[in-house]
């Protein structure tokens, strides 16, 4: 549970709950909330509890202790670990392939009313996830966590910081219905260099398929699948997951490959 490793961090760093609080900006009141677990931590919020403890948001989120942290970096010295010579491969977010899938599904649906922010976490999570049942391998390698709203990606808001401050793509506030949205408009097309056409019609299929859907459609979907309802809230969800999906989500035809 995220607020019993919060607290765990806290009573080790000695810091007051008003201290770590005014950090994240909230009320006591409501950091006490989220130590009881009765409240869930929004990503701006983890990046800044990460940054206050010292670890990488990756390990925040999957309550890797500070001394666990330390042994993953002086294990960074080391060599691989290999099988039979191979190099085992761990999964790392390609950056240059992320900004170019967030930039082609922009210009390609970002126009749409119904695209805000909510609505590009989820789309970013089908591509990735899909690809990954289908082909299995990273098609961007991004980092997912499950939240309130669904699946979110967390390198999305310091990449996006990035892009903007780059003109790679601008953020503008609209509206949709009665509510507040956040829409992103590119400014530059994508680099398709960086990415296969294997991927760029993948990347097309999900967006047929999802793309007209709303935010809180999107949202349902990606709650009923199975790699968000097998994590709990705050963990960082395993794409290895996604082979355990039912048929409305499964995106891969598995009988022909009996």
């Amino acid at each position: 549970m995220i607020g019993l490793y919060l607290k765990k961090l806290r009573g080790n760093a000695k810091f007051s709950q008003g201290f770590v609080s005014q950090k994240i900006k909230v009320s006591r009141p409501t950091y006490v909330q989220i130590e009881k677990g009765e409240r869930e931590l929004t990503v701006p919020e983890a990046q800044k509890l990460a940054e206050l403890f010292g670890l990488p948001l990756e390990d925040f989120l999957a309550q890797i202790s500070p001394v666990e942290h330390k042994a993953k970096l002086d294990n960074r010295t080391k060599k691989p670990e290999s099988e039979n010579g191979i190099r085992i491969n761990v999964p790392k977010i390609n950056v240059d392939k992320f900004k170019a899938v967030l930039l082609y599904i922009l210009g390609k649906v970002g126009a749409k009313p119904n695209i805000g922010e909510t609505a590009l976490y989820k789309l970013l999570y089908f591509v990735d996830f899909d690809f990954y049942e289908k082909f299995e391998e990273q098609l961007t390698g991004a980092t997912y966590i499950h939240n309130h709203f669904g699946p979110t990606p967390t390198e999305f808001q310091s990449l996006v910081k990035e892009m903007e401050a780059q003109h790679e793509l601008e953020k503008i506030k609209s509206s949709y219905f009665q509510y507040e949205q956040k829409k992103y408009l590119p400014l530059e097309d994508p680099d398709l260099t960086v990415l296969s056409a294997r991927e760029l019609a993948h990347i097309d299929e999900v967006l047929n398929r999802l793309s007209d859907k709303s935010a809180s459609e999107l949202s349902h979907y990606s709650h009923t699948d199975m790699p968000w309802m097998v994590h709990k809230p705050g963990e960082v969800i395993n794409y290895e997951s996604v082979f355990y999906r039912d048929q409305e989500h499964s995106v891969r035809n598995y009988d022909d490959e009996l």
